[in-house]
C-alpha cells in the first residue's frame, strides 16, 4: 500500500538502518552475571516540556556487574561528543572498560560511534526496539540519579553544561562511594506470579570489593580513595551547585519575573552547618533547587449565593421539630411553597446542606458533653481495675431473678424463663 501510494518508489533506508542491522541484539536475560567493564549506555533529555531547538542530554554509564554510575553532560545530540564522552568516562571508571549496550538512537547507531567503539576493542551491542526493559539497569539510574539530581526542567549552554558537570563530579562520588542500591539475585515465576530474590543492599564500591574479577591495584586505590572522601561535604557540594542551577531552569508561562527571587542561593558556609539542617529541610519541601517551582498567589474564593439562603431559617426549624427529614422531603416541602424556584433538580444541594448542618450540630453536641464532663464528673473511688465500682450492672450481666417479660405481636414472652422461645412464622 506504502508503494502504491507512492507512486510505485520504495522509501530508500539509512545508514542508520544498516548500522543497527550490523550491531548485534542483547535482552536483559542475555548478560549472565558479565565482569565489571560492561556497561548499558542510554542519554537524558533536558529539553523541559518542549523538544525544540538544541539543549543539554546526560549520558549515562551504568556498569552491569558493580552498578558504578558515571553521568557526563553533552550540549548536543552528537556522536563525535558520543564517543568524546565515552572516551571521558573510560578515565573515570576504576577498570578498563570491555562492552557497550546501547538503544536504538540515531546518536548511538552511526558512522561515528560504532566504529569508534570498535577500534577501542568494545563490544557493542544494542537493545530491541521499543523494549525499554532490555535497558533496565541504565533505566533505572536515569530516574534514581540523573533526575532526582536535574529534575525536568530545560538546561542549555555552555555555562550551565560546565555546572552540570560540577554536579556530577560530585555527585558520582557521593553515588558510587556512599548510597546503597538493591540488586537482582535471581527471579522464577510461579504460575501467574513472579518471584524475585535480592542481595543486600551494597554501595557500587562494596560490589568492587567483593568482585573477584577486579584486580588487587584496583581494590587498593578505591579503598584510599574512599578515606579520603566526606559524605557530608559531597552532599553540601550537590546542594551549593543545585542552588546555582536553579537559576537557569525554564520556568514558563510568567514565572521569570519571581526567578531570583524564588532561587536565591541558601547554601551553609561549611559543612557542619550543613549538616545541621538535614533532615529539616525535607519537611518544607522539596530541597533540591532544581526541583523547586515558584510560589504561586493563592486565588481567594467568593462564595456565591445559593437559592437555599433565604429559607435557611425555616430549614433548621424543620429539622429542630423532625430530625429524620430527609432532602426529599426538604425539597418537596420547598416545592410546595415555591414551585416556581424548586423541584427535583434542587435535591443535591440540598444533600450537600442537610450534611453541613448536621455535621455543625454534632460538633457542638460533642463540644457540649465534654464541656459537661469535664465540669461536672467527680473521681471514682477503687482501682482502676473497676473494683471500686458501685453502679447498676452492665448490660451484659446475666439476669436477675426478676422475670423480664417482652410484648412481641401481640403475645407475651417471659424472657428470663429457661423454656420461653420465640413463635415461630
Amino acid at each position: 500500500m506504502k508503494i502504491a501510494a507512492s507512486g510505485g518508489r520504495r522509501r530508500r533506508a539509512g545508514f542508520h538502518s544498516a548500522i543497527r542491522r550490523e550491531v548485534p541484539i542483547r535482552t536483559f536475560n542475555d548478560w549472565n552475571s558479565p565482569p565489571p567493564g560492561f556497561c548499558e549506555v542510554d542519554m537524558v533529555a533536558h529539553g523541559g516540556t518542549s523538544v525544540a531547538g538544541s539543549f543539554i542530554q546526560t549520558l549515562t554509564m551504568v556498569d552491569i556487574a558493580t552498578g558504578w554510575t558515571e553521568c557526563l553532560p553533552l550540549l548536543t545530540r552528537d556522536g563525535s561528543l558520543v564517543a568524546e564522552a565515552i572516551n571521558r568516562a573510560q578515565s573515570l571508571f576504576p577498570w578498563l572498560l570491555r562492552g557497550v549496550d546501547f538503544d536504538n538512537d540515531s546518536a548511538f547507531m552511526n558512522d561515528v560511534v560504532v566504529p569508534w567503539c570498535r577500534q577501542q576493542k568494545l563490544e557493542v551491542t544494542r537493545s530491541r526496539a521499543y523494549k525499554k526493559n532490555d535497558q533496565a539497569f541504565v533505566e533505572q539510574k536515569n530516574g534514581a540519579v540523573v533526575r532526582r539530581l536535574m529534575g525536568y526542567g530545560r538546561f542549555d549552554g555552555v555555562e550551565t553544561a560546565r555546572m552540570m558537570g560540577r554536579l556530577y563530579a560530585a555527585a558520582r562520588l557521593y553515588v558510587n562511594f556512599f548510597q546503597p542500591s538493591f540488586k537482582l539475585k535471581e527471579k522464577r515465576r510461579e504460575g501467574a506470579k513472579v518471584i524475585k530474590r535480592y542481595h543486600a543492599p551494597l554501595t557500587p564500591y562494596q560490589r568492587a570489593l567483593a568482585h573477584p574479577k577486579v584486580t588487587a591495584a584496583v581494590k587498593r586505590r578505591l579503598r584510599d580513595q574512599y578515606r579520603s572522601l566526606d559524605p557530608v561535604a559531597l552532599l553540601a557540594e550537590i546542594r551549593a551547585t543545585q542552588d546555582e542551577l536553579g537559576n537557569r531552569v525554564d520556568r514558563r508561562a510568567g514565572q521569570a519575573r519571581c526567578l531570583q527571587r524564588a532561587c536565591t542561593s541558601t547554601a551553609p558556609a561549611t559543612a557542619a552547618t550543613f549538616a545541621k539542617t538535614l533532615g529539616k529541610t525535607v519537611t518544607a519541601g522539596e530541597p533540591r533547587a532544581t526541583h523547586r517551582r515558584s510560589r504561586r498567589p493563592y486565588k481567594t474564593r467568593v462564595r456565591m449565593p445559593s437559592k437555599l439562603d433565604p429559607h435557611l431559617a425555616a430549614i433548621e426549624v424543620w429539622l429542630a421539630e423532625q430530625p429524620q427529614l430527609t432532602a426529599l422531603a426538604i425539597v418537596g416541602r420547598l416545592s410546595e411553597k415555591h414551585p416556581e424556584e424548586f423541584g427535583t433538580r434542587q435535591h443535591s444541594i440540598v444533600q450537600r446542606l442537610l450534611r453541613a448542618l448536621r455535621r455543625r450540630a454534632a460538633e457542638q453536641l460533642v463540644a457540649e458533653e465534654s464541656l459537661g464532663d469535664a465540669t461536672t464528673a467527680a473521681p471514682l473511688s477503687g482501682v482502676v481495675d473497676g473494683s471500686g465500682y458501685v453502679g447498676p450492672d452492665p448490660p451484659t450481666a446475666p439476669p436477675t431473678e426478676q422475670a423480664w417479660k417482652a410484648t412481641w405481636r401481640g403475645q407475651s414472652v417471659d424472657i428470663a424463663s429457661t423454656a420461653a422461645t420465640a413463635p415461630s412464622g
